[in-house]
């Protein structure tokens, strides 16, 4: 989801890492389920909720805001 900083739009993006396979990659709040829905790695189709791939608190929050 963009957000506008001043005349300028920018895209957030949040850090995901698989907690079985260890691949670790970015995608916008908008483009993955809710932080309580199931969500399956694009690498090793493991299913957990989406809020366990996050890789901080900080893109939780940002999954949680703007998702």
């Amino acid at each position: 989801m963009p957000v506008v900083l001043g005349n300028d739009m920018v895209e957030t993006y949040v850090r995901l890492l698989c907690p079985e396979c260890g691949k670790d990659w970015e995608d916008t709040p908008a483009d993955l389920p809710g932080a309580g829905d199931t969500f399956h790695c694009p690498n090793c189709h493991a299913s957990r909720r989406t809020a366990e791939y996050m890789r901080t608190d900080h893109d939780l929050s940002t999954l949680k805001e703007l998702g």
